[in-house]
């Protein structure tokens, strides 16, 4: 009894962090100051599908789906897809992440640099959220485990670009 008692306590926490967060209901907000000093903010990519990557530089699955957001993100930026690269690495880290960004396109922050409430406790990497034009969450991560690579950012969010 103990053994189930501490097990349903486990599903009812691991649900508890992602309360309102559902697919079908707006997006949380998410805002950054980029590694560039620029602005990301969700709120005004609005009429863009935007996918919210949380990542880390010491994550190799992470590190392999690089190329293919950035192939990504380069190919269809102009018809309305933004990103931001959520690092969960410490600010003592800044140049490792940097230097892990280099040479791709889209923009990228620090956790700490960015306000993402309403998406729970990040606890695993990588994990991405897409949004679909209208700010409606379409692909909530933590139902997911798969790496991106291409095939599946043209499975799971060229539909969205596509939708008008």
């Amino acid at each position: 009894m103990r053994v189930l008692c501490l097990i349903l306590a486990c599903c009812l926490a691991s649900t508890a962090w992602a309360k309102g967060l559902a697919v079908g209901a707006p997006a949380p907000e998410v805002t950054a100051t980029t590694l560039d000093g620029g602005r990301f903010d969700l709120a005004a990519a609005k009429s863009k599908v935007v996918l919210v990557h949380f990542w880390a530089t010491w994550c190799e699955p992470c590190r392999v789906e690089m190329p293919a957001m950035d192939a990504f993100f380069r190919a269809h930026k102009d018809e309305g897809f933004a990103m931001i690269a959520i690092s969960l690495d410490e600010p003592a880290d800044l140049a490792k992440v940097k230097e892990a960004m280099r040479g791709m396109d889209y923009p990228a922050a620090l956790l700490s640099a960015t306000q993402a409430k309403g998406y729970g406790r990040i606890w695993r990497v990588p994990l991405t959220f897409a949004i679909d034009r209208r700010g409606i969450l379409r692909r909530d991560g933590f139902k997911y485990t798969e790496i991106l690579d291409a095939a599946a950012l043209d499975r799971e969010v060229l539909p969205l670009l596509r939708e008008k």
